[in-house]
């Protein structure tokens, strides 16, 4: 089944903030954002076992239980187990991400791409989500972020263990659809190049925003275009940069993205629109994209993203942007409809 059909809504819930990233939030608050998500009609929710180890599917499972099972969808990743053994959360090496989750549960991750690994982080996620199955499954980070050099390596490490698991449970009926979950796009490419696996689509994280998409347009979306895939964005205000936050690939923004950030700042508020708006709408105009899940860890953010995904852009705003070379020629967007 194709990624549009199986996904409900363009707007679905990242919850890796719920993770307790970047911050501590009091479960009070967490359960307050996951319960407005649901109220406002959000059906779609993506989780990661490494998402505070294993506390974002924790509280997800709690917010959704007694909910109706048939009127949403889980994605959540396989290629890090979290363990019962505890560590210095300190110690984790998280590649170029730092350690963004460091005031998660301090549960000891480990990284295992292989078919055991992947069956048993199924069926850890099934229990901490308190759900009896799963739709999509994406194979975690699989990239040159988290691995550097070594990242061809545990690629084909997923090669041979959680590609074939995935792409067997999916056949069977047990999950739906599976792919990659990433930040990269190398590794799409080169799943997409590969005979044999057979995925349904990917989670992109980061790559296809209006801060960064170049390399993803040229690269990757049509290719899972013309074979009928999907991409989910996530990401979709580059941690945070794009909406006035600090922050930019999950560290300090560098001058030049402040520098791109305040150029379309200054075109949207001379048209009077929102960062978010311009965002979302943005990721969505791309036909081979399937879906957005901007994370939230407050309730007042799931109402703004809604108000985004609604808001009435003027197509002069657009032919500014691309004017300006703030945008690639050939992205498409809304105004292109």
């Amino acid at each position: 089944m194709a990624l549009k059909d199986l996904i409900p809504g363009k707007l679905g819930f990242g919850t890796a903030p719920l993770g307790n990233m970047f911050r501590d939030i009091p479960e009070a608050e967490a359960r307050a954002t996951l319960d407005t998500a649901w109220n406002d009609g959000i059906r779609y929710f993506d989780n990661a076992p490494f998402y505070g180890a294993g506390l974002a599917e924790i509280r997800m499972g709690d917010a959704l239980a007694g909910k109706p099972r048939d009127e949403y969808v889980i994605s959540t990743k396989v290629g890090r187990l979290v363990l019962d053994e505890v560590e210095d959360v300190s110690s984790r090496d998280l590649g170029e991400k730092g350690d963004v989750f460091k005031y998660g549960r301090p549960n000891k991750i480990v990284n295992d791409y292989s078919r055991d690994a992947t069956l048993r982080s199924i069926e850890d996620s099934l229990k901490r989500l308190k759900t009896d199955r799963i739709e999509i499954v994406w194979v975690h980070d699989v990239a040159q972020d988290f691995y550097g050099d070594e990242w061809l390596a545990m690629f084909e490490s997923a090669r041979k263990g959680a590609f074939k698991a995935l792409d067997r449970l999916r056949d069977e009926g047990t999950i739906r659809a599976w792919g990659l979950g990433v930040n990269r796009v190398e590794p799409i490419e080169l799943l997409l190049d590969l005979q044999g696996p057979r995925p349904d689509g990917f989670l992109l994280a980061g790559r296809y925003t209006l801060l960064d998409h170049a390399r993803a347009l040229q690269r990757v979306m049509p290719k899972v275009a013309e074979r009928g895939l999907g991409i989910v964005v996530g990401g979709p205000y580059s941690s945070g940069a794009l909406v006035g936050g600090p922050n930019f690939e999950y560290a300090p923004a560098k001058p030049e993205i402040l520098d791109k950030v305040a150029r379309i700042k200054a075109i949207a508020d001379r048209h009077g629109i929102s960062m978010k708006a311009a965002g979302l709408q943005f990721a969505l105009a791309n036909p081979a994209v399937a879906a957005v899940i901007p994370g939230a860890s407050k309730p007042s953010r799931i109402g703004e993203d809604r108000a985004a995904l609604h808001e009435a852009i003027p197509a002069d705003f657009w032919r500014e942007l691309r004017s300006a070379g703030l945008v690639h020629p050939e992205a498409p967007l809304p105004s292109d409809a």
